[in-house]
């Protein structure tokens, strides 16, 4: 049998390029970080990109991008929706708007200690609000990142009482449970992006703002804050999440290593809270910081905050019935 020139070329061409062409047998994920580096976030993020590309035989691996370089956490969750980007670590605080029910998390007072923020994530209440995300937002939370209570810090002058924070223009996260907070105590805050946020208070455009002692550590907070409040009206969790496009679009095996790296690293975080917590706060008094707990044990914000705030997003976070379940499961 004979083939024309025209015809044998493209052949010629086409066995060439199955000859010469790498089998892609190695992927390399790209992961979001809202943080910089050195705080809970990147501490989840790295164990879990080591255990994955441990647990893939090297095959995989996953690059991080930390300090909101891939866009602001809630772009992050659009992305990671669309399967235009792999993972993203986040403040589960802006998971909430795409997922309503996650908002249980952020309900004011409701976890009170590590423990109870540990049994909430791990148990079926965190498995429900899994499978609520992949649901509502297209992306699945694979690991959790412990980051300790919202402390609140401002520039101005140390805050004891709710009559202290009067006057105080605070930032928050575009977060409706959390401005609701504030507004039970009397001021009305000032939603902001966290990648503006350290701007805000360098320019004075905000006095202050609430986030862990790691984060005001790894943010360099100090710089631009003088002052903390022991507030505890809200355990800050930051969840790693995937693509669900991404991750059905893998092999089983890989699938299997997402979720494992995911739980290893999870258990890491929290060993990494309680381990190095008390030697940031140190750090930041060493630093300058004036550190002061609330008067009256946060009674009065206590009470203004869950009376107000609760009832008010009953309906969101999936009925009244749900926050009552939390409770129950830890023995309230």
């Amino acid at each position: 049998m004979k083939f024309s020139k025209n015809v044998l070329m493209p052949l010629v061409a086409a066995a060439s390029l199955l000859v010469t062409a790498p089998v892609a047998l190695a992927e390399t994920f790209k992961m979001a970080v809202g943080d910089a580096a050195g705080g809970t976030q990147w501490e989840l993020g790295t164990t879990f990109a080591k255990l994955f590309q441990q647990k893939t035989g090297g095959k995989h691996k996953v690059d991080l991008f930390p300090n909101g370089q891939l866009g602001s956490e809630e772009d992050t969750i659009n992305n990671a929706a669309m399967g235009t980007l792999d993972f993203s670590i986040l403040a589960v605080n802006n998971i909430t708007p795409f997922s309503p029910t996650v908002g249980l998390l952020t309900m004011p007072y409701l976890i009170q200690s590590a423990d109870e923020a540990k049994k909430l994530t791990q148990g079926e209440v965190g498995k429900e609000l899994t499978d609520n995300t992949v649901r509502d937002a297209g992306v699945r939370i694979v690991g959790w990142a412990y980051s300790g209570f919202r402390v609140l810090t401002n520039s101005k002058r140390p805050v004891k009482t709710l009559e202290d924070l009067k006057g105080l223009v605070i930032r928050v996260p575009k977060n409706e449970i959390m401005i609701s907070s504030y507004q039970a105590w009397g001021i009305n805050p000032t939603p902001m992006s966290w990648s503006e946020t350290f701007t805000g208070l360098q320019q004075r455009v905000v006095d202050g703002q609430d986030n862990p002692y790691i984060t005001v550590s790894a943010m360099k907070f100090y710089e631009v804050q003088k002052y903390i409040t022991n507030i505890r009206y809200i355990f800050s969790l930051e969840p790693l999440v995937v693509s669900e496009s991404v991750f059905k679009s893998q092999k089983p095996e890989v699938q299997k290593a997402i979720l494992e790296a995911g739980q290893e690293a999870t258990e890491h975080s929290f060993k990494y809270l309680l381990e190095t917590e008390d030697k940031i706060k140190k750090d930041l008094a060493a630093r300058g910081m004036q550190i002061s707990d609330p008067a009256n044990g946060e009674k009065e914000w206590i009470a203004k905050a869950t009376t107000a705030v609760w009832p008010k997003f009953y309906k969101s976070i999936g009925g009244k019935e749900k926050l009552d379940r939390a409770q129950k499961v830890l023995g309230r």
